[in-house]
Protein backbone atom coordinates (compact mmCIF):
# COMPACT_ATOMS: atom_id res chain seq x y z
CA UNK A 1 0.00 0.00 0.00
CA UNK A 2 2.33 2.31 0.81
CA UNK A 3 4.83 1.77 -1.99
CA UNK A 4 1.95 2.16 -4.50
CA UNK A 5 1.19 5.57 -2.37
CA UNK A 6 4.66 6.72 -3.28
CA UNK A 7 4.19 6.69 -7.08
CA UNK A 8 1.18 8.85 -7.11
CA UNK A 9 1.15 12.23 -9.22
CA UNK A 10 1.52 15.45 -6.50
CA UNK A 11 -2.02 16.21 -7.65
CA UNK A 12 -3.81 12.81 -5.96
CA UNK A 13 -1.28 13.10 -2.77
CA UNK A 14 -2.63 16.51 -2.19
CA UNK A 15 -6.54 15.32 -2.76
CA UNK A 16 -5.96 12.27 0.13
CA UNK A 17 -4.23 14.90 2.45
CA UNK A 18 -7.07 17.21 2.46
CA UNK A 19 -9.55 14.04 2.49
CA UNK A 20 -7.48 13.19 5.81
CA UNK A 21 -7.98 16.68 6.91
CA UNK A 22 -12.10 17.29 6.27
CA UNK A 23 -13.18 13.55 6.78
CA UNK A 24 -13.87 12.05 10.33
CA UNK A 25 -14.71 8.40 8.29
CA UNK A 26 -11.89 5.46 9.69
CA UNK A 27 -8.57 5.36 8.31
CA UNK A 28 -9.31 2.11 6.13
CA UNK A 29 -11.98 3.90 4.29
CA UNK A 30 -9.84 6.48 2.93
CA UNK A 31 -6.78 4.64 1.61
CA UNK A 32 -6.25 4.09 -2.00
CA UNK A 33 -6.04 0.46 -3.32
CA UNK A 34 -3.02 -0.86 -4.35
CA UNK A 35 -1.42 -0.31 -7.51
CA UNK A 36 0.84 -3.11 -9.06
CA UNK A 37 4.21 -1.71 -10.84
CA UNK A 38 2.56 -2.74 -14.24
CA UNK A 39 -0.30 -0.10 -13.85
CA UNK A 40 1.71 2.74 -12.87
CA UNK A 41 1.75 5.34 -15.50
CA UNK A 42 4.65 6.57 -16.97
CA UNK A 43 6.17 10.00 -15.44
CA UNK A 44 6.05 12.89 -17.79
CA UNK A 45 9.35 13.98 -19.08
CA UNK A 46 10.59 17.47 -17.78
CA UNK A 47 10.29 20.90 -19.46
CA UNK A 48 12.98 21.38 -21.75
CA UNK A 49 15.22 24.05 -20.27
CA UNK A 50 18.17 26.23 -21.25
CA UNK A 51 21.12 25.87 -19.74
CA UNK A 52 22.31 28.46 -16.82
CA UNK A 53 24.39 29.87 -18.95
CA UNK A 54 22.41 30.44 -21.93
CA UNK A 55 19.49 31.93 -19.11
CA UNK A 56 22.17 34.54 -17.70
CA UNK A 57 23.46 35.56 -21.37
CA UNK A 58 19.73 36.21 -22.32
CA UNK A 59 19.60 38.00 -19.14
CA UNK A 60 22.57 40.14 -19.95
CA UNK A 61 21.29 40.77 -23.03
CA UNK A 62 17.70 42.23 -22.11
CA UNK A 63 20.10 44.19 -19.88
CA UNK A 64 22.34 45.44 -22.63
CA UNK A 65 25.34 46.13 -20.84
CA UNK A 66 27.29 47.19 -23.44
CA UNK A 67 24.82 50.36 -23.92
CA UNK A 68 25.69 51.71 -20.18
CA UNK A 69 28.84 53.15 -22.10
CA UNK A 70 28.44 55.57 -24.94
CA UNK A 71 30.87 54.65 -26.55
CA UNK A 72 30.77 51.07 -26.01
CA UNK A 73 34.06 50.50 -23.04
CA UNK A 74 37.25 49.77 -24.52
CA UNK A 75 38.60 46.16 -23.95
CA UNK A 76 41.30 46.52 -21.03
CA UNK A 77 44.94 46.26 -23.34
CA UNK A 78 47.20 44.34 -21.90
CA UNK A 79 50.13 45.89 -19.97
CA UNK A 80 53.49 46.30 -21.20
CA UNK A 81 54.74 44.42 -17.88
CA UNK A 82 52.33 42.43 -15.41
CA UNK A 83 53.84 43.61 -11.88
CA UNK A 84 56.06 47.13 -11.34
CA UNK A 85 56.60 49.02 -8.44
CA UNK A 86 55.34 52.53 -7.46
CA UNK A 87 56.72 55.09 -5.72
CA UNK A 88 54.98 57.58 -3.62
CA UNK A 89 56.81 60.97 -2.60
CA UNK A 90 55.01 62.80 0.38
CA UNK A 91 57.11 65.57 0.57
CA UNK A 92 57.32 69.02 2.60
CA UNK A 93 56.75 71.70 1.04
CA UNK A 94 58.52 75.27 1.85
CA UNK A 95 58.58 78.70 0.52
CA UNK A 96 61.87 77.88 -0.91
CA UNK A 97 61.16 76.80 -4.65
CA UNK A 98 64.82 75.95 -5.87
CA UNK A 99 64.63 73.97 -2.60
CA UNK A 100 61.66 72.33 -2.61
CA UNK A 101 62.62 71.18 -6.86
CA UNK A 102 66.02 69.64 -5.71
CA UNK A 103 64.49 67.87 -2.72
CA UNK A 104 61.87 66.67 -4.64
CA UNK A 105 64.45 65.22 -7.63
CA UNK A 106 66.39 63.57 -4.53
CA UNK A 107 62.81 62.19 -3.26
CA UNK A 108 62.35 60.52 -7.22
CA UNK A 109 65.78 59.38 -7.00
CA UNK A 110 65.70 57.61 -3.57
CA UNK A 111 62.38 55.88 -4.97
CA UNK A 112 63.85 54.77 -8.24
CA UNK A 113 66.84 53.20 -6.28
CA UNK A 114 64.38 51.23 -4.44
CA UNK A 115 62.96 49.90 -7.51
CA UNK A 116 60.21 52.06 -8.50
CA UNK A 117 59.65 52.25 -12.44
CA UNK A 118 56.66 54.96 -11.66
CA UNK A 119 56.90 58.04 -9.11
CA UNK A 120 54.33 59.68 -7.99
CA UNK A 121 54.68 63.50 -6.37
CA UNK A 122 52.16 65.25 -4.19
CA UNK A 123 49.80 68.24 -5.74
CA UNK A 124 51.69 71.69 -5.70
CA UNK A 125 54.85 70.61 -4.36
CA UNK A 126 57.10 73.70 -5.92
CA UNK A 127 55.03 76.15 -3.56
CA UNK A 128 52.88 76.69 -0.98
CA UNK A 129 49.48 75.76 -1.27
CA UNK A 130 47.67 79.11 -1.55
CA UNK A 131 45.77 81.67 -4.09
CA UNK A 132 48.32 84.23 -3.46
CA UNK A 133 51.29 81.51 -4.35
CA UNK A 134 49.80 80.45 -7.44
CA UNK A 135 50.78 83.56 -9.46
CA UNK A 136 54.12 84.00 -7.79
CA UNK A 137 55.41 80.29 -8.52
CA UNK A 138 53.35 79.45 -11.78
CA UNK A 139 55.68 78.00 -14.88
CA UNK A 140 54.90 78.55 -18.28
CA UNK A 141 55.18 74.63 -19.35
CA UNK A 142 55.12 75.19 -23.24
CA UNK A 143 57.83 77.39 -23.16
CA UNK A 144 59.79 74.97 -20.80
CA UNK A 145 63.90 75.34 -19.79
CA UNK A 146 64.20 78.19 -17.62
CA UNK A 147 60.67 79.35 -18.00
CA UNK A 148 59.46 75.74 -15.77
CA UNK A 149 62.35 75.07 -13.85
CA UNK A 150 59.81 72.69 -12.10
CA UNK A 151 58.98 70.96 -15.64
CA UNK A 152 62.79 70.63 -16.59
CA UNK A 153 63.54 69.05 -13.68
CA UNK A 154 61.46 66.20 -13.91
CA UNK A 155 62.01 65.87 -17.69
CA UNK A 156 65.59 65.13 -17.10
CA UNK A 157 65.53 62.81 -13.95
CA UNK A 158 62.87 61.12 -16.27
CA UNK A 159 65.32 60.19 -18.32
CA UNK A 160 68.46 59.45 -16.84
CA UNK A 161 66.73 57.44 -14.12
CA UNK A 162 64.80 56.01 -17.25
CA UNK A 163 60.96 55.65 -15.07
CA UNK A 164 57.58 56.83 -15.55
CA UNK A 165 56.94 60.17 -13.67
CA UNK A 166 53.29 61.56 -12.84
CA UNK A 167 54.96 64.67 -11.81
CA UNK A 168 52.04 65.75 -9.17
CA UNK A 169 50.91 69.19 -9.67
CA UNK A 170 52.48 72.69 -10.16
CA UNK A 171 51.04 76.49 -10.80
CA UNK A 172 50.95 76.91 -14.54
CA UNK A 173 50.54 79.50 -16.70
CA UNK A 174 49.24 80.08 -20.05
CA UNK A 175 49.01 83.76 -21.30
CA UNK A 176 47.16 85.62 -18.81
CA UNK A 177 45.39 82.13 -17.05
CA UNK A 178 46.57 79.73 -14.36
CA UNK A 179 46.16 76.11 -14.19
CA UNK A 180 46.42 73.28 -11.65
CA UNK A 181 48.21 71.22 -14.04
CA UNK A 182 50.05 67.39 -13.43
CA UNK A 183 52.69 66.34 -16.54
CA UNK A 184 53.13 62.93 -17.27
CA UNK A 185 56.65 62.13 -18.48
CA UNK A 186 58.03 58.73 -20.13
CA UNK A 187 61.21 57.03 -19.36
CA UNK A 188 62.56 59.07 -22.21
CA UNK A 189 61.98 61.94 -20.72
CA UNK A 190 59.41 62.89 -23.24
CA UNK A 191 56.29 64.92 -22.13
CA UNK A 192 53.22 61.59 -22.54
CA UNK A 193 50.12 63.77 -21.36
CA UNK A 194 49.58 67.10 -18.85
CA UNK A 195 45.87 67.08 -17.05
CA UNK A 196 44.85 70.33 -15.97
CA UNK A 197 42.93 70.00 -12.64
CA UNK A 198 39.27 69.63 -13.79
CA UNK A 199 37.02 70.52 -11.18
CA UNK A 200 38.87 73.30 -8.84
CA UNK A 201 38.43 73.08 -5.23
CA UNK A 202 36.22 75.79 -4.28
CA UNK A 203 34.66 75.02 -0.44
CA UNK A 204 33.21 76.86 2.60
CA UNK A 205 32.40 74.96 5.59
CA UNK A 206 31.71 77.41 7.99
CA UNK A 207 34.50 77.62 11.36
CA UNK A 208 36.40 75.13 9.63
CA UNK A 209 37.54 75.77 6.35
CA UNK A 210 36.90 78.34 3.35
CA UNK A 211 39.05 77.95 -0.33
CA UNK A 212 38.53 79.19 -3.42
CA UNK A 213 40.31 77.97 -6.01
CA UNK A 214 38.45 79.78 -8.60
CA UNK A 215 39.76 83.15 -7.54
CA UNK A 216 43.23 82.33 -9.47
CA UNK A 217 43.16 79.10 -11.22
CA UNK A 218 41.39 77.89 -14.53
CA UNK A 219 39.52 74.65 -14.73
CA UNK A 220 40.82 72.10 -17.51
CA UNK A 221 38.62 71.31 -19.78
CA UNK A 222 40.04 67.73 -20.69
CA UNK A 223 40.13 63.95 -19.40
CA UNK A 224 43.83 63.06 -19.43
CA UNK A 225 44.53 59.12 -20.03
CA UNK A 226 47.60 58.29 -21.00
CA UNK A 227 50.06 54.93 -22.20
CA UNK A 228 53.18 54.47 -20.26
CA UNK A 229 55.91 51.75 -19.88
CA UNK A 230 53.75 51.05 -16.77
CA UNK A 231 50.38 50.73 -18.19
CA UNK A 232 47.38 53.02 -18.61
CA UNK A 233 47.00 55.89 -16.28
CA UNK A 234 44.02 57.84 -15.92
CA UNK A 235 45.24 61.20 -13.92
CA UNK A 236 42.85 63.44 -11.73
CA UNK A 237 43.92 66.28 -8.94
CA UNK A 238 42.65 65.95 -5.86
CA UNK A 239 39.18 67.34 -5.99
CA UNK A 240 39.02 65.72 -9.32
CA UNK A 241 38.51 62.55 -7.01
CA UNK A 242 35.34 63.44 -5.68
CA UNK A 243 33.55 62.62 -9.10
CA UNK A 244 32.98 59.24 -9.71
CA UNK A 245 32.08 60.24 -13.60
CA UNK A 246 35.32 61.03 -14.22
CA UNK A 247 37.39 57.66 -13.19
CA UNK A 248 34.36 55.92 -14.34
CA UNK A 249 35.26 57.59 -17.94
CA UNK A 250 38.67 56.52 -16.97
CA UNK A 251 38.02 52.78 -16.33
CA UNK A 252 36.07 52.78 -19.61
CA UNK A 253 39.30 53.81 -21.54
CA UNK A 254 40.86 50.34 -20.11
CA UNK A 255 42.91 52.18 -17.45
CA UNK A 256 44.97 50.62 -15.15
CA UNK A 257 45.27 52.80 -12.39
CA UNK A 258 44.11 55.95 -11.30
CA UNK A 259 46.50 58.36 -10.51
CA UNK A 260 45.59 61.30 -7.64
CA UNK A 261 48.26 63.88 -6.40
CA UNK A 262 46.16 65.70 -3.85
CA UNK A 263 46.16 67.74 -0.79
CA UNK A 264 42.90 67.07 1.30
CA UNK A 265 43.29 69.29 4.78
CA UNK A 266 42.43 68.72 8.06
CA UNK A 267 38.69 68.90 7.71
CA UNK A 268 38.01 66.90 4.95
CA UNK A 269 41.29 64.51 5.39
CA UNK A 270 40.10 62.40 7.89
CA UNK A 271 36.18 61.77 6.61
CA UNK A 272 36.77 61.26 3.26
CA UNK A 273 40.56 60.67 1.73
CA UNK A 274 40.68 57.03 2.05
CA UNK A 275 37.15 56.75 1.73
CA UNK A 276 36.93 58.00 -1.91
CA UNK A 277 40.50 56.35 -2.81
CA UNK A 278 38.73 52.89 -2.17
CA UNK A 279 35.58 54.20 -3.62
CA UNK A 280 37.37 54.50 -7.08
CA UNK A 281 39.24 51.48 -6.83
CA UNK A 282 36.25 49.35 -5.86
CA UNK A 283 33.88 50.89 -8.39
CA UNK A 284 35.79 50.68 -10.84
CA UNK A 285 38.34 47.60 -10.04
CA UNK A 286 41.10 48.96 -10.54
CA UNK A 287 44.26 50.64 -9.34
CA UNK A 288 44.32 53.94 -7.28
CA UNK A 289 47.46 55.48 -6.16
CA UNK A 290 47.29 59.12 -4.19
CA UNK A 291 50.03 61.08 -2.95
CA UNK A 292 49.88 64.56 -0.81
CA UNK A 293 52.67 66.78 0.89
CA UNK A 294 53.67 66.00 4.43
CA UNK A 295 51.82 68.05 7.22
CA UNK A 296 52.97 71.31 8.26
CA UNK A 297 51.07 72.73 11.04
CA UNK A 298 52.54 76.03 10.42
CA UNK A 299 51.26 76.52 7.16
CA UNK A 300 48.54 78.47 6.04
CA UNK A 301 46.83 74.96 4.38
CA UNK A 302 47.68 72.44 6.30
CA UNK A 303 47.43 68.79 4.32
CA UNK A 304 46.51 65.52 5.70
CA UNK A 305 48.90 63.46 4.67
CA UNK A 306 48.41 59.57 4.51
CA UNK A 307 49.66 58.87 0.74
CA UNK A 308 48.14 55.71 -0.01
CA UNK A 309 47.89 52.79 -2.35
CA UNK A 310 44.20 51.03 -2.91
CA UNK A 311 44.29 47.69 -5.34
CA UNK A 312 41.03 46.50 -7.36
CA UNK A 313 38.73 44.96 -4.30
CA UNK A 314 39.19 48.10 -2.44
CA UNK A 315 42.06 47.09 0.02
CA UNK A 316 44.71 49.55 0.79
CA UNK A 317 48.00 47.90 -0.25
CA UNK A 318 50.40 50.55 1.31
CA UNK A 319 49.74 54.05 3.27
CA UNK A 320 51.33 56.32 5.40
CA UNK A 321 51.14 58.75 7.85
CA UNK A 322 51.74 62.64 7.65
CA UNK A 323 54.70 63.56 7.93
CA UNK A 324 57.78 63.33 5.15
CA UNK A 325 58.00 60.07 3.85
CA UNK A 326 58.64 57.68 0.62
CA UNK A 327 56.48 54.79 0.03
CA UNK A 328 57.71 51.59 -2.54
CA UNK A 329 55.26 49.29 -3.03
CA UNK A 330 54.61 46.41 -5.81
CA UNK A 331 51.46 46.91 -8.31
CA UNK A 332 50.52 43.20 -9.86
CA UNK A 333 48.34 43.78 -12.26
CA UNK A 334 46.93 40.67 -12.87
CA UNK A 335 44.86 40.95 -10.18
CA UNK A 336 42.51 43.23 -11.79
CA UNK A 337 41.54 40.60 -14.60
CA UNK A 338 40.88 38.11 -11.23
CA UNK A 339 38.81 40.68 -9.36
CA UNK A 340 36.51 41.49 -12.69
CA UNK A 341 35.80 37.59 -12.84
CA UNK A 342 34.88 37.49 -9.03
CA UNK A 343 32.79 40.19 -9.62
CA UNK A 344 31.84 40.98 -13.50
CA UNK A 345 30.50 44.25 -12.62
CA UNK A 346 31.00 45.10 -16.86
CA UNK A 347 28.38 42.73 -17.85
CA UNK A 348 25.70 43.18 -15.04
CA UNK A 349 25.22 46.66 -15.45
CA UNK A 350 21.89 48.17 -17.10
CA UNK A 351 22.18 50.00 -19.85
CA UNK A 352 18.61 49.63 -20.78
CA UNK A 353 18.35 52.16 -17.29
CA UNK A 354 21.51 54.50 -17.38
CA UNK A 355 24.36 55.61 -19.63
CA UNK A 356 27.57 57.00 -18.65
CA UNK A 357 28.15 59.06 -21.86
CA UNK A 358 32.20 59.88 -22.72
CA UNK A 359 31.62 63.39 -24.67
CA UNK A 360 35.34 63.79 -25.70
CA UNK A 361 35.45 59.94 -27.17
CA UNK A 362 31.84 60.41 -28.86
CA UNK A 363 32.70 63.79 -30.54
CA UNK A 364 36.23 62.41 -31.91
CA UNK A 365 34.08 59.34 -33.80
Amino acid sequence: MRVGLSFLSSSASLLTADLFRSSHLPLKRLLLPSISPNQIPARPPPPCRRPLTAAFSAMASAYKPEDARVPPALQLPTPPVSKFKIGLCQLAVTTDKERNIAHARKAIEEAAGKGAKLVLLPEIWNCPYSNDSFPLYAEDIEAGGDAAPSFSMLSDVARSLQITIVGGSIPERLGDRLYNTCCVFGADGNLKGKHRKIHLFDIDIPGKITFKESKTLTAGRHPTIVDTDVGRIGIGICYDIRFQELAMLYAARGAHLLCYPGAFNMTTGPLHWELLQRARATDNQLFVATCSPARDSGAGYIAWGHSTLVGPFGEVIATTEHEEAIIVEEIDLSTIELRRSNLPLETQRRGDLYQLVDVQRLNSQ
